[in-house]
């Protein structure tokens, strides 16, 4: 439910309300979900009463997520293995590729390595 909320969040009043719970208990488990990582609360005015607004600390993976991945056409993909001398962990085209796409500011020009494998 939090998830499908997207970037917006939901607020915790409409997660006790869809979920036929009193406040009591959905601020309980708004709480335990927070304490584990699951979500963020942030805090919120919504109709002349304090909320929180409730957003998921996960993100749904889609095929877009993944388009452009070095892996793909990697010569080397089917020898990397995590530990060994080729690797995901040690492989600085996956590694820029990541950097790259998990900043919300894109470099306009990219590192050499991954343009060439575009």
């Amino acid at each position: 439910m939090i998830l499908e909320a997207g970037d917006e969040g939901l607020l915790q009043t409409e997660m006790w309300k869809r979920l036929g719970i009193t406040g009591q208990e959905g601020s309980k488990i708004a709480r335990r979900f927070e304490e584990k990582g699951v979500i963020k609360r942030q805090r919120e005015l919504h109709e002349g009463r304090q909320t929180y607004r409730l957003f998921s600390t996960k993100k749904t993976v889609t095929l877009d997520s993944i388009m452009g991945c070095p892996c793909g056409t990697c010569d080397d993909v089917e020898r990397c293995i995590p530990g060994r001398q080729i690797s995901p962990t040690r492989c600085p085209v996956l590694i820029e590729w990541i950097d790259l796409n998990a900043s919300e500011n894109t470099r306009e020009t990219p590192h050499p390595h991954f343009a060439s494998i575009q």
